[in-house]
């Protein structure tokens, strides 16, 4: 399985600190935020490589950082404005390293305080494409998200990104297990006409093509979106 993580964003909501250094890459509790990804991978056994998708700015610090150990992919963007979008730069590292397998993909700027090990031996029990879920009672936060309809099976009925009318309280962050069948679809997705921007616009038009299952997360997902929330989530993984 090789696990993807969507890096080429380019944060402009945490300037100055992002203005010439990559969010996935700022430093929490000593290390990295990807490390911190990895670190928790690692100790699953099942994952063979992992790809790193990249903006041009910031392409030359990621492959400084991973020293030879990681496939650093650039997209070749520059800025915001010209950025190729989450799902389209899924497909760019699919028909560039010819990618023929499971795919754990995800948002290189969360963090998590459980285990993904628990997502994906859901998705290997399943045999399906699945992603995360968690509840959300804020009606005004549904609005800034994917929102998914579930069934008692933990089945997706279907999902909109950024819901005008959300139809559940059933929130989607940005990680994502593609079966390599699936994987596959994401080139017919575009070309159906599916979201690029936001990565779960590709889920909210696979689940009406075939089967897709969304795992109850068991603790937090920590989004870094701004300096207040930084600063909160440097202080929650620092030791006590």
């Amino acid at each position: 399985m090789k696990c993807v993580f969507l890096a080429a964003g380019y944060a402009t909501r945490l300037y100055p600190l992002t203005e010439n250094f990559p969010k996935p890459l700022l430093d929490v509790a000593g290390k990295p935020i990807l490390d911190w990804l990895i670190d928790d991978m690692n100790q699953t056994g099942l994952i063979d490589e992992y790809i790193v998708i990249s903006n041009h700015k910031f392409a030359k610090i990621f492959e400084d950082w991973s020293a030879g150990r990681y496939t650093i992919l650039d997209d070749g963007t520059t800025s915001n404005e010209n950025r190729l979008g989450a799902v389209k730069d899924i497909q760019f590292a699919i028909e560039q390293l010819q990618l023929d397998d499971d795919l754990l993909v995800m948002a290189g700027d969360n963090l998590l305080d459980f285990s993904l090990g628990g997502f994906i031996r859901y998705a290997k029990e399943q045999q399906a494409t699945c992603v995360m879920r968690y509840y959300e009672a804020d009606e005004a936060r549904l609005h800034k998200t994917g929102v998914a309809e579930i069934d008692a099976d933990g089945r997706i009925i279907s999902m909109e990104e950024k819901p005008a009318q959300p139809k559940s309280h059933w929130c989607v962050p940005a990680f994502y297990y593609y079966t390599r069948e699936d994987a596959h679809l994401i080139k017919k997705g575009i070309e159906s006409g599916c979201g690029t921007d936001a990565p779960g616009s590709f889920i909210a038009w696979l689940c009406g093509q075939t089967r897709v299952y969304a795992w109850e997360m068991p603790g937090h997902r920590y989004d870094i979106g701004n300096l207040q929330s930084y600063e909160a989530v440097k202080k929650t993984f620092s030791p006590a």
